[in-house]
């Protein structure tokens, strides 16, 4: 049950990451032109590892939803197998 909010997770830390990075380049001595750079292309990565963050949590939310789909046909499986049984008895 840990990993159900893996997505969410990641996706908080990447958004802290990214802001502490900010912060730390608002206050660090640099040009302003290289700071923007800068912010530029952390802001691109962290979009990606947000789409590889959000890519991961569909992948999770589809597994976790056959693997429940599966359990539920097993279930009517036995169900009805067992219901059979009692019918021949």
């Amino acid at each position: 049950m840990s990993n159900d909010n893996s997505g969410s997770m990641m996706i908080a830390f990447v958004v802290g990451a990214m802001t502490g990075a900010a912060v730390a380049l608002l206050f660090a001595p640099a040009s302003g032109e290289d700071t923007r750079e800068y912010l530029g292309e952390r802001a691109r990565e962290g979009r990606e590892k947000a789409r590889q963050a959000m890519d991961q949590g569909r992948d999770y939310y589809e597994r976790q939803r056959d693997n429940a789909a599966s359990a539920v046909d097993r279930g009517r499986e036995a169900f009805q197998q067992a219901r059979e049984r009692g019918d021949q008895a």
